[in-house]
């Protein structure tokens, strides 16, 4: 049965219209930030036992304790000036999803015609407003905004790279929110490249790959999402190159998102890299501190009064430096430990909470790094370690750093060998190996090699 068709007593149609009337006050006076994660979820269960009374839902413990002790008195004054004979509410704990088909609805008419109805699956929290920009996203956040703005799109495709946790997914999302806004009736298809290689593997195997290329070329925005997983898949390669192609030519829109740049992408065809650098190529690069702790004021105004502290969120700030996402986490951690337990939250309280993750955001060793020590330490030019000089002297510290390189850091072999001047895989394997025998047989060496991880992970 359809809402419209759903009657209503007074009592719950002067519950329902109370209910739409605190949603509303809610939403100006908390702001959309603290509405949307905190107070949107919300869902009406009816009236209480008492008379007057108003339940209120929320799908989790933590949510609703958060709502109880922030917003239970703001609630209270919205129902008392909506509702008359208002006498208490209480906020549960329940199954949002089910609760909502108990939900009293004031009925709507019906719409004199169907309207298209679009099921984008684009994170509601995760829009250009909400992202945090510096120094180091900038131009990515840019050049999405750019190409999800109406008009021709000054370029296609866009490719964002980054390490992950740093806000690839917040900008993609944010392009679906922007590019629907602006173009209601566009057909926009997203997906990540492991689904890309699904879906075609199933239409091959159905032999209905025609209505798989159709849907995709004839998007208006086509986003894919860590391209990287096409590497190495020929078949798989060969139908997202034409795929591409078709997406350019006919002048839509295409984003495409990995964990490297494009020339950095191993097993991919060249013909797909230049297709894919044909457009923009934007980084998002490590938050700088300003960022980080722009993100955590940000997270913090979004949580309301949280009891933070300056010194704990300087420690989160100067502390988890690489990834946004263990950032955020953090904060959300220490929050909500702190309302479970009844804690102040302090220095030693954020320490003890989040001593596993302050241990394991240490300083990432790069390649680099490791190339600069290993030098220093044999008294070498970092130009040598690169070079084809065969001597002792440095091809045994190049094998070490090679060895490091490779337990130290999660570069492949091939990327290995590049940084080390574009040596082949197979030499790095070698290397690493033999390290490993050295170190059982040669204290001296395995001395050298400790001492350098000690440097490295000091």
């Amino acid at each position: 049965m359809s809402l419209a068709a759903v009657e209503l007593g007074p009592e719950e149609q002067a519950l329902a219209d109370a209910w739409a009337a605190v949603r509303a006050q809610l939403r100006k006076s908390a702001g959309a930030r603290v509405f949307d994660q905190w107070l949107r979820p919300m869902v009406l269960l009816g009236a209480g036992e008492r008379a007057g009374s108003v339940r209120l839902g929320l799908p989790s413990d933590f949510m609703t304790s958060w709502v109880a002790q922030h917003y239970e008195d703001r609630l209270a004054m919205a129902f008392r000036d909506s509702l008359p004979g208002f006498s208490g509410l209480s906020v549960e704990t329940c199954d949002t999803r089910r609760a909502q088909a108990v939900v009293a609805l004031k009925p709507v008419a019906e719409a004199p015609g169907p309207s298209p109805v679009h099921h984008d699956p684009f994170d509601p929290r995760f829009t250009f407003d909400r992202f945090v920009v510096g120094e180091s996203n900038r131009l990515a956040l840019n050049a999405a905004q750019a190409i999800a703005a109406p008009g021709v799109p000054r370029y296609s495709p866009l490719f964002l790279h980054s390490a992950t946790g740093l806000g690839k997914t917040h900008l993609m999302h944010a392009i679906g929110h922007a590019f629907r806004a602006s173009h209601p009736d566009a057909s926009i298809v997203t997906m990540s490249a492991e689904k890309f290689m699904f879906e075609f593997v199933s239409a091959m195997r159905a032999r209905d790959t025609l209505s798989f290329k159709a849907r995709l070329r004839s998007a208006d925005l086509l986003m894919i999402d860590d391209i990287q997983f096409i590497a190495g898949k020929e078949a798989t390669q060969e139908e997202f190159f034409h795929t591409v192609n078709e997406v350019i030519g006919a002048g839509k829109r295409l984003v495409i998102s990995a964990d490297r740049s494009p020339h950095d992408l191993e097993g991919v065809e060249s013909r797909i890299l230049s297709r894919l650098g044909y457009g923009l190529v934007a980084s998002i690069q490590p938050p700088e501190p300003e960022l980080r702790r722009a993100i955590l004021d940000a997270k913090l105004a979004e949580l309301g009064d949280a009891g933070v502290p300056e010194d704990v969120v300087e420690l989160l700030a100067t502390r988890i430096g690489g990834n946004v996402r263990e950032l955020e986490g953090a904060l959300n951690r220490l929050v909500a430990y702190a309302l479970l337990t009844d804690q102040r939250i302090d220095m030693d309280f954020a320490e003890k909470t989040l001593a596993d993750v302050l241990r394991g955001v240490q300083r990432k060793i790069t390649i680099d790094d490791i190339q600069k020590a290993v030098a220093a330490h044999f008294s070498l030019r970092t130009t040598d370690l690169l070079s084809a000089r065969r001597a002792r002297a440095v091809a045994r510290p190049r094998q070490i750093a090679m060895y490091l390189a490779k337990r130290m850091t999660l570069r492949s072999l091939p990327e290995i060998g590049r940084k080390f001047g574009g040596r082949d895989h197979s030499t790095v394997i070698h290397a690493v190996r033999r390290i490993e025998e050295l170190r059982g047989s040669d204290s001296d060496l395995d001395g050298d090699v400790r001492a350098l991880i000690r440097q490295l992970e000091g």
